[in-house]
């Protein structure tokens, strides 16, 4: 039941955002945003946290299809590498609707847990090498010149580009691409 209100709660929030056309925020507002978050964030869990940011609106609706609203809500702690709207909307035409779909579940759920590594992890924490993700597939953090990036199971690459908004329950880093695991 707890899972369901939640939905029901993401879902609310998704409304508000599309009708006020907040979910086209730029990167200018998106880091103001997210900063402006981390300030009062330790009161709230990893969920509430992505579903009161614009730019995290489409891994909200993936975590509630997904059927991980409940888990990432749970104690944890975890560290979520989140992919914003724009890192979505770069998928191959149709991959995003094709995840979304309830046949796809299992899949959908295996590549937002390949985003999600156990323990809170902040940003000087996060160290280059390999990295054993809650899926149980590991990807590989780089250091290329002060920047971190992190390179999928398909050679894929993701740079983190907001670290340490801190969670009742984790640490959030924003990531510019969707991982995909090697499997997937």
């Amino acid at each position: 039941m707890k899972t369901r209100t939640a939905a029901c709660s993401v879902a609310a929030v998704l409304a508000v955002c599309l009708l006020a056309g907040a979910c086209s925020s730029t990167s200018s507002s998106s880091s103001a945003t997210t900063t402006t978050m981390s300030a009062a964030a330790a009161t709230k869990n990893i969920v509430q946290i992505a579903a009161s940011n614009p730019d995290f609106s489409t891994l909200v609706s993936a975590v509630s299809a997904a059927g991980l609203v409940g888990t990432l809500e749970g104690a944890g702690p975890y560290t979520v590498f989140a992919p914003t709207n724009a890192a979505f909307a770069a998928l191959p035409a149709g991959t995003l609707q094709m995840l979304l779909q309830p046949a796809n579940k299992a899949q959908l759920a295996s590549i937002l847990t390949y985003h999600v590594v156990p323990g809170a992890l902040k940003a000087a924490d996060v160290k280059p090498g390999s990295v054993t993700t809650v899926n149980g597939a590991t990807f590989t953090v780089n250091d290329t010149a002060g920047k971190l990036t992190i390179t999928d199971g398909k050679g894929n690459t993701a740079q983190i580009v907001q670290t340490d908004i801190i969670a009742s329950n984790g640490v959030i880093h924003v990531i510019n691409a969707v991982l995909i695991p090697p499997t997937s």
